[in-house]
Parts: structure tokens; sequence; C-alpha cells
């Protein structure tokens, strides 16, 4: 069995927002001057919670979708994160693994070079409110990891919120990248990082 074909069956699953992109949330927070749309995973563990609180906001503001997506579309791909992704996916396969929805993410998956992305969706009026969110599968993070495990590949993952540590744990080897302080003290056997090129040496040494 060749080295290449032994790359072939890893696969690395990254987290979207806050590893390759910024928080969409957050940006939109700045934009519409309303601090408590900043709260993310990395604040509350518990998405159903965030995400209803979410939806309680922007109908509170009479926020709807396109508002939202008209600040993503001014977002770009955190520096260096293109080459990073591109550098990854030339020597194993990469599915980014995210809680965003996919009402959100194809601006930024244009950016990215469309990668495989496996996300939620929206429950959107035709008014353009957002009326709830669907969920993939509860924990779909995890269950993803299993899922390729259970298919006989090696998974290498990294994140930096809440809702990934779950995803960190399942995988073979699990790491932290831009991951607050309060997170890692948390979660002390996932290796953080910060730098792009760092993350990129320490996945290589576990291919």
């Amino acid at each position: 069995m060749t080295s290449r074909h032994m790359k072939q069956q890893t696969i690395v699953t990254l987290d979207l927002e806050g590893v390759l992109v910024p928080e969409i949330w957050i940006a939109f927070a700045e934009k519409t001057g309303i601090p408590e749309l900043r709260r993310t995973t990395r604040d509350e563990p518990d998405y159903d919670v965030l995400m209803k609180g979410r939806l309680q906001i922007l109908d509170a503001h009479g926020l709807k979708l396109p508002d939202i997506q008209q600040v993503i579309g001014t977002l770009s791909p955190m520096e260096g994160a293109n080459a990073f992704l591109d550098e990854l996916r030339s020597i194993t396969q990469v599915i980014i693994l995210s809680d965003t929805f996919a009402e959100f993410a194809q601006p930024l998956m244009r950016q990215l070079a469309w990668p495989t992305i496996f996300c939620h969706q929206l429950d959107v009026a035709p008014d353009g409110r957002i009326v709830d969110y669907k969920l993939r599968q509860p924990n779909q993070k995890q269950k993803s990891v299993a899922a390729f495990k259970a298919l006989n590949y090696r998974v290498i993952a990294a994140g930096d919120s809440f809702n990934d540590t779950t995803m960190l744990g399942e995988a073979d080897v699990g790491f932290f990248f831009h991951a607050p302080a309060s997170i890692q003290t948390q979660f002390p056997q996932f290796q953080p990082f910060d730098d792009y090129g760092e993350l990129l040496a320490a996945m290589k040494a576990v291919l």
C-alpha cells in the first residue's frame, strides 16, 4: 500500500466560523449595534438555547434573512485560511462540519474554493423572516466523525468552541484553533494553536 493511498484513508474535519472565517453573528451584531447577538457557541454550550435567543432578538428588531446575508456578503476568509485549506486539501480529504446554515454559508464557500460542508438549514417565511431552524441532526459534528470512523477513516479534527468539543473527542486526534483560554482550560486534552502554519504542521505529523 502506497504512502499516497494511506493519506487518502484520513479525513480532516474543520469547524468553519472562528477557524476559517469570521464569526457571522458577531459581524452582524457589529453591523446592527445589537450586543446580544455577539453571543456565540464560545459563550453558550447549549446550541438550542443560543439559536432560540437569536431568533427572538431578530423578531424583536424586525431583522430578516436578507439583512444577515447582506453582512455575510462583506466577509472574507481569515488571513491565511485559503492557503491553509489549499495545502491541507492537497494531502488529505477535508470536510467542514459547521453549525451554521446553508443560507449563510454559500458566499463563504465560494471564497474558499467550494470545500465540502455539512451544516443545517433555516425555515424562512416568504417575507424573509427566519421562522425556525432545522438541525441536520443533534450533535451532527460528533455523529459525522463517528460515521467516518465507521467507514474505516482516521479522523483529525480542529475547532474553537464548546460545540466542537464532542467532534474533537470523537476524532482520533483533536486540536483547538483560536479557542478562547476559558475553553482551553476546560478541555486541556486538546492541543491549542493560533497559527495556521503550526496547526498544519501538527496535522501533517499525525496524518
